[in-house]
């Protein structure tokens, strides 16, 4: 493990340095090389003190930083020293996060990788209210936190390595369990905690977006699975009422989609369905869900940052993201409109995608623990085929009120959406490897 924090901290001094783009991307393809070789026939060697679900996340946040630096062109951000900082510092502490053996190094860096984000959104934002996104970022997850601290403190007479603790401790907590979760659900987030969502992803530029939508809320879930043993009894006993609460909160996040104009704010909530989707299977303690909240998370990372990449595009472009200026896309710029579609249709779990399997793995497991979901989760597909549907058609389809001339599409921007697409498509093939984990 010492030899991969070592070169992270190479990459990250390399950065300050050096001013090629090429050099960098280098660098961050050589690591995702690396990681892969730890791959074998399905199994991952345990070299490094994790599994396979933090091996994929972390997989994911070293491939959205690549994407991030591709996005990043128009501002100028990627020869910027301190965004440079920003990003291989945020990396630095997601793999810390994801491959720590020790609950109270997993708690400091669960929380650290927040200070990165929101200093993202306070230098490089787009609006005046991106102070204000900030701190409702930063009270809601840090305050949310702060019971699981003191819980583990309470909790901590003996070793605090998960392979050496005492679960025994943990029995009985009653209410207790309630404030140990809180700190998970809102950085999920959990329906009624999720108001800092789409504010800080409104405000964020667009690395940050990205980086929201596909690590930063997967660590919620993460974060579950690895406290799961300390209150199991309790899960089981008291998570019917998360499950309603997400699957529903879920349903109600697909109708707000549906009133929304302004195409980040309508991805962010999208993202908070999901969430709620993904939140609700896993709590129903199947091996289904575990399949399925493996597969939904990285998918929907993938879609939705690529979803955020090109409502980007047209914001450089027209400086707007309202549905009802950016109309008639597909006559202006005809080549960008396969891309919404195709991101569109895997937003909503369409074939051949990872999302349609995450999807069917989580309905399986809920309708398992409870026919009663059929009618809220039937719904719920609906209304998220009809919002992304209704993106893609106000955005092409209609006819337009911008006119005037504009940058042509680059070359850039259809290989940064090639590489939102490729990994949805190909990782279907491997389907057995996100089997082997659990």
């Amino acid at each position: 493990m010492l030899k991969f924090l070592f070169s992270l901290f190479m990459m990250i001094w390399m950065s300050m340095i050096f001013k090629g783009l090429e050099l960098i991307l280098m660098m961050f393809l050589f690591l995702s090389l690396v990681f892969i070789n730890f791959v074998d026939s399905g199994m991952l060697v345990f070299k490094l003190g994790g599994d396979l679900l933090s091996m994929n996340l972390f997989m994911l946040s070293v491939w959205m930083t690549i994407l991030m630096m591709l996005a990043s062109f128009k501002e100028m951000l990627y020869e910027n020293k301190y965004f440079k900082f920003y990003l291989f510092l945020m990396l630095f502490l997601l793999y810390l996060c994801f491959y720590s053996m020790n609950l109270m190094m997993f708690y400091f860096f669960f929380e650290s990788i927040l200070f990165p984000i929101i200093m993202m959104i306070f230098n490089w934002g787009n609006q005046p209210e991106r102070l204000q996104a900030g701190i409702y970022m930063l009270m809601y997850t840090l305050l949310g936190s702060l019971p699981l601290f003191f819980l583990m403190i309470l909790y901590s007479d003996y070793s605090l390595n998960y392979l050496f603790m005492d679960y025994s401790m943990f029995k009985s907590m009653g209410l207790l369990f309630f404030f140990m979760m809180l700190g998970f659900l809102v950085k999920v987030p959990m329906f009624f905690v999720h108001l800092w969502l789409p504010k800080a992803h409104v405000e964020a530029p667009i690395s940050g977006s990205m980086i929201l939508a596909a690590v930063l809320l997967k660590l919620g879930i993460y974060g579950i699975y690895r406290f799961k043993m300390f209150f199991i009894n309790e899960l089981m006993e008291m998570s019917k009422m998360i499950m309603v609460i997400s699957v529903l909160g879920s349903v109600v996040g697909v109708l707000m989609c549906l009133f929304q104009t302004d195409v980040k704010s309508l991805i962010a909530y999208s993202s908070v369905c999901h969430s709620g989707l993904f939140l609700g299977g896993i709590l129903s303690m199947n091996f289904l869900s575990s399949f399925g909240s493996l597969l939904l998370m990285l998918g929907h990372g993938l879609c939705s940052s690529g979803l955020f990449c090109l409502g980007n595009m047209l914001y450089e472009r027209f400086f707007t993201r309202s549905l009802l200026l950016l109309k008639g896309m597909s006559k202006i710029f005809p080549s960008i409109s396969l891309w919404w579609f195709l991101m569109s249709v895997f937003n909503m779990a369409a074939p051949p995608s990872m999302n349609i399997f995450g999807e069917i793995f989580l309905l399986g497991s809920l309708l398992k623990f409870s026919m009663m979901f059929m009618f809220p989760l039937m719904l719920l597909l609906f209304l998220s085929a009809g919002y992304s549907l209704y993106l893609f058609s106000y955005i092409n389809q209609e006819s337009e009120w911008i006119s005037w001339s504009s940058n042509l599409i680059s070359l850039r921007e259809h290989f940064l959406m090639f590489l939102h697409f490729f990994p949805l498509i190909i990782w279907i093939l491997k389907m057995e490897c996100f089997q082997s984990w659990i």
